[in-house]
Order: structure tokens, then sequence, then C-alpha cells
């Protein structure tokens, strides 16, 4: 792997995504590369209808927010409608990058199996390295990774 000079970070604004984010500010700062930062809006359920332009404002405000720690970084925010791993790799080929930093949710079993896991197909599909980072036990878990039980890293 050559030189990083473009990051594509892939967010579902998640607190699962948060150390990704983290990790891509990191290496952008260390690697002096342009960080793009990509939002992806699911197809509408038939049911609900296509995003209202509140709700993709809404979203495009949050995109807005999310600043990065060195004001040297080259940033740029994109929000996109369409599948997530489709749409991830088409931005990944589009803003030719280096590497591709997403959360995931660290689903497994049955839940995988029902909801897909974009992390996987973009991880498959991916032409550029990926980075995929996991909820960490010492850390709070995700709501949708908690099954009741506190995993809070113990002292030894």
């Amino acid at each position: 792997m050559g030189p990083i000079k473009t990051i594509l970070y892939a967010t579902d604004q998640s607190e699962c995504s948060q150390a990704a984010f983290r990790v891509a500010n990191a290496l952008a700062r260390d690697w002096g590369a342009r960080l793009v930062i990509l939002e992806v809006v699911p197809p509408p359920v038939v049911i609900y209808g296509p995003p209202t332009e509140s709700y993709l404002e809404q979203l495009r405000k949050e995109l807005d927010q999310m600043q990065v720690r060195d004001a040297r970084i080259q940033v740029e925010r994109r929000l996109v409608e369409g599948n997530p791993a489709t749409e991830i790799l088409r931005a990944a080929e589009e803003t030719h990058c280096d590497v591709i930093i997403m959360g995931s949710h660290g689903r497994t079993g049955f839940s995988r199996l029902l909801l897909g896991s974009v992390a996987e197909a973009v991880l498959r599909q991916a032409v550029c390295p990926v980075l995929i980072m996991k909820p960490s036990l010492a850390q709070p878990q995700c709501p949708e990774n908690q099954a009741g039980e506190s995993l809070e890293a113990s002292p030894r």
C-alpha cells in the first residue's frame, strides 16, 4: 500500500461509527490526506415513501456538524440516497480513495443473515483496503449489540 492521499469515511451517524471517525481523523492528519465523509440514506420503504426534504436537511446538518480535529485536513461531505454498500463502493471509485474506514454494528448469526452486512459487502467488493472498526468491549456497546448484560471492562 502506498501513501494515503484520500480516505473515505462512511457513517450512519450511530454511536458505533464514532470510533471509526476518530481513526479516520487521525489517519487524515498523520498522512495529510483528504477526508471524504459519506452518509448514505437507504432506499425508502414503500409504505413510508421517499425521504422528505426536512429529513434530508436534518441529515445534512448532522453531517456538517461532524468536525475534524485538525483544521489542515481537507474535508468533503457527501449525502447520497441508495443502497449503502453500492453507494460506498461508488464513492470510493469516484474519489479514488486509498482506504475506506467504517464502523460495524457487530451483528452476527441470524440478525446478520436477515439484515445483511454493509461492512461485509464493502469489504468483499472494494478494490482498496477497508478498515472496519468493531464495537470495543471496553467501550459502551451499541444498542443493537446489547442483550441485557453489561459488557464493561473490569480491572484485573
